[in-house]
């Protein structure tokens, strides 16, 4: 069969419907599945897009004509579907494009949880084998069954924190109109704190503003209502709720980086002497917080495959990404959108500090570009010209390249979802910040 090679992706399948994904490739995929991990059973939930409904009933197709049974866990967020494969013990396939534009969808594929297919291991694979047809013979259909499994994931989230110890906190909560609010007004009825709600209802039309939180533009209303409202703290989501953003006290952005080293060292407290993950982005503050608080911080290459692969080696207690993806050994090494901002509330709970206190101090001490991203046409020539041209550093090649200076250090990395190189510089001093992204800039994009 003759598919667009590009949606086979470092750790999921993306692409634009219907040119790049349709019903038959859906199918398709669906049969590559079965066929290679040999399954008798397969989980599969879906996002709210427009197209969702369309592409799950062709994979749902795709999988039972190879013989899986499959379990439809209906229409829910990516943190809910982790927990029904790691529930069931099944593998999975969940219909969504994450934050991407509505024009897009795809599959995030769990072989058994805490490991999912990616470009490494098994993506490839499917691929090769919807080109070739090379699916198994079935001696039988597969059935479906629905089963919904919510319930089961509220208590679980909930038993993660000190429900009874948290303070009435006024939260506002904005899931753009994408997986999360029916199942975050259902985890948040039951704590103690006030929410405000924007964009709760799923609707893949995205009437209010992107998926994704990254962007500014897409967490502006957030910031400013915050700020408006006196509240103690945002949070907002991504389209499919696998990673989480906070807004502290001041309406002010914080930055992944500095949110995965609170929540390390907090989670220390815990779990004392522990191992935590970061990714090649993060700030010193990471490595250099967990280490005071006496854990061990381990460094890993982007990607949820990869991260939850390498925090159920490690044992590791919990990992972060700059790009707002939190995984936690207690929820079966996944990733989740709602556990992080429980852990947040508890946080400021119990220190009985805001937010923007408890951020001053790596205020003060770590300055971070954040994530700036560039339209090049030759990625991985340019890699190699930043390693030519700062070869007096300390150089690694973890996920693209890692330049690491005394004073200074960046990475610079080729994006798995788009076009783009992606750049995160810190210094020691402010001063040196502007000066030093722009000199790297402009060899990016010269």
């Amino acid at each position: 069969m003759r598919v667009e090679p590009s949606i086979f992706k470092a750790y999921d399948i993306r692409g634009t419907y219907p040119d790049q994904l349709d019903e038959q490739v859906a199918r398709a995929i669906g049969r590559a599945f079965a066929t290679f991990l040999q399954a008798e059973e397969v989980v599969v939930g879906r996002d709210m897009r427009l197209s969702s409904p369309a592409i799950f009933a062709a994979v749902v197709g795709g999988l039972t004509a190879q013989g899986a049974g499959v379990t439809d866990i209906g229409m829910v967020s990516t943190d809910q579907y982790y927990f029904a494969c790691a529930e069931l013990g099944h593998p999975g396939m969940m219909v969504t494009a994450s934050h991407n534009p509505p024009q897009y969808n795809g599959f995030k594929m769990v072989r058994r949880m805490p490991y999912l297919l990616s470009g490494d291991e098994g993506i490839q694979d499917l691929r090769r084998l919807v080109e070739a047809d090379a699916f198994a013979p079935a001696k039988a259909k597969g059935q479906v069954r629905a089963l919904d499994l919510s319930q089961g994931f509220v208590d679980k989230v909930l038993d993660l924190i000190d429900v009874q110890g948290l303070k009435p906190l006024k939260v506002i909560a904005d899931t753009g109109n994408g997986m999360v609010g029916p199942i975050l007004k259902r985890v948040y009825e039951r704590l103690p704190v006030q929410l405000v709600g924007l964009y709760l209802d799923p609707d893949g039309r995205l009437p209010n503003h992107g998926l994704d939180p990254m962007q500014p533009e897409n967490r502006a209303e957030l910031q400013r209502r915050v700020r408006e409202e006196g509240a103690d703290v945002g949070f907002a989501f991504d389209g499919d709720g696998d990673r989480f953003f906070a807004i502290d006290d001041r309406g002010e952005f914080v930055s992944g980086d500095f949110l995965t080293a609170l929540l390390g060292c907090y989670l220390l407290e815990r779990h004392p002497g522990s191992r935590i993950i970061h990714d090649v982005r993060a700030s010193w503050a990471v490595p250099e917080l967990i280490g005071q608080a006496g854990g061990t911080a381990l460094m890993e290459r982007v990607g949820h495959a990869f991260m939850k692969a390498r925090l159920y080696r490690e044992g590791a207690v919990f990992g972060g990404e700059v790009t707002g993806h939190y995984y936690f050994r207690d929820f079966f090494g996944a990733d989740s959108g709602i556990v992080p901002s429980l852990i947040v509330l508890e946080l400021l709970s119990r220190k009985g500090k805001k937010l923007s206190e408890l951020l001053a101090p790596l205020e003060a001490k770590y300055f971070i570009s954040g994530e700036i991203n560039s339209k090049v046409a030759d990625p991985q020539g340019r890699l190699q010209a930043l390693a030519s041209r700062y070869a007096d550093a300390r150089i690694e090649r973890l996920d693209g390249v890692s330049i690491t200076y005394p004073d200074w250090h960046f990475n610079v990395r080729a994006s798995n979802t788009e076009p783009l190189l992606r750049l995160n510089l810190e210094t020691r001093s402010r001063a040196q910040l502007e000066a030093k992204r722009d000199e790297v800039l402009a060899l990016i994009r010269s």
